[in-house]
C-alpha cells in the first residue's frame, strides 16, 4: 500500500442473510487523512458495512480493502493498525483510567505514551479515578483513549456522542479534530447531522442497503437541494419557490403588496438534505424519531 492509495476501498460490497439483503452493491473510497461520515437510518446497512471493514463480519460478495488488506483475512498485525470505538464498550470500569490505558498499551507494538493519551482526551485530573465513577462523557473519552492508544492509522467511530449533552459533544469534537490534524483517517457513523457537517470532509448516505449519494459535505444532495426556499402565504394558500436570489424575490413580493404572511427564507441544512434523500429512496425508512434528530 502506497501513501496515495485509499485507506479504505469498497467495490460492489454485498451482504445477505438468506433472502434478506443487507447490502446491495455499495462502493466508496476513503482517502488518507480524511474524515468520512457514513449516514443512514437504522437498518440501512451502516453497521453491517462497518463490521465488514473491521473484520468482524464476512461479506457475501464484492471487494474490500482496508489499509491494503482484505479485512476478512486481516491478522493481528493488521488489527493493531486500527482503532475502534464502539457504541458501547461493556467495560466494567473497576480499574482506574491509567490502569486501563496502561494495560491496553501493552497490546500494541508502537503504542502512544499513556500520559500523552490521557492529556489528549482531557482526563489528567481523573487518571486515578475508577472508570465506573466517571460521568458518561468522561467514560466516552476513555473509550476514545482506548481507540487511539495503539496509534491507529484508521479510527472507526460508531455513533460516538450518543447521549452526550451539548457541552460534552463540543469537547469531543475538539478532540476528534486534534486527531485529524495529526493525520488520523476517521470513519464516522452518527445520527447527529450537525456532527457530520462539523467533522466530516465527505459523506456517504445509505438507505435500503444501497449507497444513494456520496460527496463532500457541502455537495451532498446536489445543487438544487441546496438552493434557498422562499415560503409565504397568499390568499390563505401556502406557496414556495426555490431561488438563488431570495432577497430579490422577497423584494418583489413586498412591492406587490407589503410583507407576505408567514414569510420565510429557508437555507437547507445537511439534515434537511439527508431527510429528502432518504425519503426519496426509502419512503418507509424515516420514523418520527429520525425526523426529530
Amino acid at each position: 500500500m502506497t501513501s496515495t492509495d485509499p485507506v479504505v476501498s469498497v467495490r460492489d460490497l454485498r451482504k445477505h442473510y438468506g433472502s434478506l439483503i443487507a447490502l446491495d452493491g455499495v462502493s466508496f473510497d476513503i482517502e488518507r487523512g480524511e474524515t468520512f461520515a457514513l449516514l443512514g437510518p437504522n437498518g440501512a446497512g451502516k453497521s453491517t458495512t462497518i463490521e465488514i471493514l473491521e473484520g468482524y463480519r464476512d461479506r457475501s460478495g464484492g471487494e474490500a480493502s482496508v489499509l491494503g488488506v482484505d479485512p476478512g483475512k486481516g491478522g493481528l498485525d493488521w488489527k493493531a493498525r486500527l482503532g475502534i470505538v464502539l457504541q458501547s464498550t461493556g467495560e466494567s470500569g473497576n480499574v482506574t483510567v491509567r490502569e486501563q490505558l496502561t494495560h491496553f498499551a501493552g497490546f500494541y507494538p508502537h503504542s502512544r505514551d499513556v500520559d500523552e493519551v490521557i492529556a489528549a482526551v482531557g482526563l489528567e485530573e481523573k487518571q486515578k479515578t475508577l472508570i465506573r465513577k466517571l460521568s458518561g462523557g468522561q467514560q466516552r473519552r476513555v473509550d476514545v483513549a482506548l481507540g487511539i492508544i495503539g496509534r491507529p492509522e484508521l479510527l472507526f467511530l460508531d455513533e460516538p456522542t450518543t447521549g452526550f449533552d451539548p457541552e460534552a459533544r463540543r469537547h469531543f469534537w475538539t478532540l476528534i479534530e486534534s486527531l485529524k490534524a495529526h493525520g488520523t483517517t476517521i470513519l464516522l457513523t452518527t445520527h447527529y447531522l450537525d456532527e457530520a457537517a462539523h467533522l466530516g470532509d465527505r459523506a456517504g448516505v445509505i438507505a435500503g442497503g444501497r449507497l444513494i449519494d456520496i460527496g463532500r459535505i457541502n455537495e451532498i444532495g446536489g445543487h438544487l437541494s441546496r438552493t434557498p426556499i422562499v415560503r409565504w402565504r397568499s390568499g390563505g394558500v401556502l406557496r414556495e419557490e426555490r431561488t438563488e436570489e431570495p432577497g430579490r424575490l422577497v423584494a418583489a413580493l413586498m412591492r406587490d403588496g407589503g410583507e407576505p404572511e408567514g414569510l420565510q427564507i429557508i437555507r437547507p441544512s445537511l439534515e434537511d438534505i439527508y431527510l429528502q434523500l432518504v425519503a426519496a429512496h426509502s419512503p418507509t425508512a424515516i420514523t418520527e424519531s429520525e425526523r426529530a434528530l
